[in-house]
């Protein structure tokens, strides 16, 4: 049996936590790993001071529990710093019953190896752990002296200089030496799955698989094969069994692209894997269980979409532990010309072309032009460009943009107009009243001063899924 002695430090106002970690600890024998803790319970004054750096170094923990409430972050902050000042060895979780992103990156930002809030689960929680006591004991034993960790093409087209875009990518160091879900925004073509890889191959998965999966791109009846697997004769051609992309994630990530695009029996299903860490594969009556970090990523705002029924409120709660928003490149005009400077080296090499720069004219043309495909658009214009270019220089006229090749769109009639905004209204409405009475049609209806039925007309006009916005109890 593997054994680690774990140090608790409690400060007051700190709640029910050390009761909820103390049992997570407990748990820990059935999976073959012995965690042996000690509780100090600290006054808020104690944070920071010498005879609690003493202390640390007295109990010589591989692993420190600092447990605390929200008002204590800044103290914290301080003590996290002062223990890797004096190279005490042991990697800190920091441990709160709430907190804002802000507070939670600025504590991995000082020095905490991961960040746990409620519910506690032992299957999610002890890999964790462990995962960050191996880190710490690896570290003690590495070269005083670390090499600098190659540059991934991932982060080298992670390019911007603005400071709405480096706050996020920023981020992504730190987000990687914990281990909770992350929820990454941003419009079609901002670089999702981009941040994903840069997460992963920073994280102690990097050894393992980074698995995404497109959940708008698999068939509905598809959905939960390809995550779950199945034995044989599950269904009809089932001749062999599939482990599924859990199973090939399991130690690694797996990302799902456009998440709110997830059938709802696969949000359940999902939802349950979130909380528990395992799953039962299609056609098995056994449970199998899987390490595996998820991030998810969408181009929706999902609060929206956990108001209109398409993504379930709980599963969007599981997720949204960590959020990185990407913003769109018409935010950030001023990257413009980096990452076309960026492209046109890279597709000059590939094609091998000796294109070298933009005139001003054709600058002027990218820096003015929306990017409604974002990053992704641009990447494909320049490749465009410096593939039919015959000179050294790119031109104006070289770069080939929608605006150029499409006819100006033809203008509503007011009758067609109103036609479309009334029934976008009406459709938003009823599921606003849906959303806020918990999928209750009467109660909906009694909201909206309408009989029942009349309001049951409007659900079927609009083809509304009125079993979405029921929460389970």
């Amino acid at each position: 049996m593997t054994q680690a002695r774990v140090l608790l430090l409690k400060f007051e106002h700190s709640n029910r936590l050390d009761a909820q970690l103390c049992a997570v600890l407990k748990s820990s024998a059935s999976l073959d790993i012995s965690l042996q803790s000690e509780i100090v319970e600290l006054d808020s004054t104690c944070v920071n001071t010498p005879d609690l750096i003493q202390l640390i170094k007295e109990c010589a923990p591989d692993l420190t529990f600092i447990i605390l409430s929200s008002h204590l972050v800044e103290r914290v902050k301080a003590l996290l710093q002062a223990m890797q000042d004096e190279a005490l060895g042991a990697p800190a979780i920091v441990v709160m019953d709430k907190g804002e992103l802000d507070q939670m990156v600025e504590l991995l930002r000082h020095g905490a190896v991961d960040y746990l809030t409620p519910p506690l689960r032992p299957m999610d929680i002890i890999p964790r752990i462990w995962r960050s006591i191996s880190g710490g004991r690896a570290a003690s034993r590495a070269a005083p002296a670390p090499r600098a960790r190659k540059k991934t093409p991932e982060l080298k087209q992670l390019v911007g200089r603005s400071p709405a875009f480096l706050n996020e990518v920023d981020k992504i160091r730190l987000i990687a030496t914990c281990d909770a879900n992350v929820l990454i925004s941003g419009e079609t073509g901002t670089g999702k799955e981009l941040c994903a890889r840069a997460v992963h191959y920073y994280s102690a998965r990097v050894g393992k698989s980074f698995v995404p999966i497109n959940c708008g791109a698999i068939p509905t009846e598809l959905v939960e094969n390809e995550l779950f697997g199945h034995e044989r004769g599950a269904y009809t051609g089932a001749a062999t069994s599939e482990l599924g992309l859990i199973h090939e994630a399991d130690g690694g990530t797996l990302f799902f692209d456009e998440i709110d695009c997830l059938p709802a029996h696969a949000q359940v299903k999902l939802l349950r894997f979130l909380q528990e860490k395992e799953y039962r594969p299609l056609g098995s009556s056994k449970i199998r269980r899987a390490d595996t970090r998820i991030i998810a990523a969408t181009n929706l705002d999902l609060q929206e979409a956990v108001k209109s029924g398409r993504l379930r409120r709980d599963l969007f709660y599981r997720l949204n532990v960590i959020s990185i928003a990407l913003p769109p490149l018409r935010e950030r005009r001023e990257d413009i010309p980096l990452l076309a400077t960026y492209f046109i080296g890279k597709f000059a090499v590939e094609f091998g072309k000796q294109v070298a720069d933009f005139s001003a004219r054709a600058i002027e043309k990218l820096t003015d032009y929306d990017w409604p495909g974002n990053v992704r658009e641009l990447e494909h214009v320049v490749e465009r460009a410096v593939a039919l270019s015959k000179q050294s220089r790119i031109q104006e006229t070289d770069l080939i943009l929608p605006n150029d090749l499409s006819p100006k769109p033809s203008v509503e009639s007011f009758r067609e107009a109103k036609t479309k905004l009334i029934r976008q209204f009406e459709k938003h409405y009823i599921q606003e009243l849906l959303y806020a009475n918990n999928g209750n049609v009467s109660k909906a209806a009694r909201a909206a001063h309408k009989n029942r039925r009349a309001f049951w007309q409007l659900i079927c006009k609009h083809q509304i899924d009125v079993q979405r916005f029921r929460t389970p109890p």
